[in-house]
């Protein structure tokens, strides 16, 4: 860990403050780790690891959700912390509240070095909410059926690999783990994402957010 200078983000709207938290929120809940703080000139760009490969060779794929968020200011940032100092201060701010203190504290994490491309994505089409809801819940379904009671690690991240690394039918390789991680973030309704490849990175977006996927093991 390394210490940041204090420095705070200030958004545009109290409501960006807000769904920032239940972004953060949603993130814990998945994994209880980091989350990177991207800020370029007025927008702020923030990464969450839902599924990475944990052992050698395992070939769960890397999926990250972001979400973008208007800043009142400029800046100029890129760090990664604890979510969990995130969320205490953001458990802090008022209704009106409008500005963030970045943690002091930064963390490393080996899927904050994986940079998904800003250019060259391929539009492949588009896949209904209700589509992605099916397959996240039958992969769900399908893990609890394969895991008993008191695992170990390695059957639990076989598991995982097996279910998430699938590709879905008719979504042009683009991993079931994409699926899961649209719906634990919150970004399925009743709409459709948007499917979109460059090289070995798959990208679903959609107003709520942004899925972004490396296919094949290893970070």
């Amino acid at each position: 860990m390394s210490d940041l200078l204090t420095q705070s983000l200030r958004f545009s709207d109290p409501q960006d403050l807000a769904d920032l938290r239940t972004f953060a929120t949603r993130a814990k809940s998945i994994d209880d780790g980091a989350i990177r703080l991207n800020a370029a000139g007025p927008v702020l760009a923030a990464y969450v690891c839902v599924l990475r490969p944990r052992l050698l060779g395992e070939s769960t794929p890397t999926i990250l959700g972001l979400r973008t968020m208007a800043l009142a200011e400029p800046a100029d940032l890129d760090v990664t912390v604890p979510l969990s100092a995130v969320l205490d201060r953001l458990a802090r701010a008022g209704a009106g509240d409008v500005d963030l203190p970045v943690p002091p504290v930064t963390v490393a994490e080996s899927w904050a070095g994986v940079g998904a491309p800003r250019s060259g994505w391929e539009a492949l089409g588009a896949l209904p909410d209700a589509v992605l809801r099916q397959a996240a819940d039958a992969g769900i379904a399908e893990i609890a059926g394969i895991i008993p009671d008191k695992p170990g690690a390695l059957l639990v991240n076989n598991a995982r690999a097996t279910v998430w690394g699938r590709p879905l039918d008719g979504a042009g390789g683009l991993p079931a783990g994409a699926a899961f991680a649209a719906l634990a973030l919150g970004f399925l309704a009743d709409g459709e994402q948007g499917l979109f490849r460059a090289g070995r990175w798959f990208r679903l977006s959609s107003s709520r957010g942004h899925i972004l996927v490396r296919a094949g093991s290893g970070l």
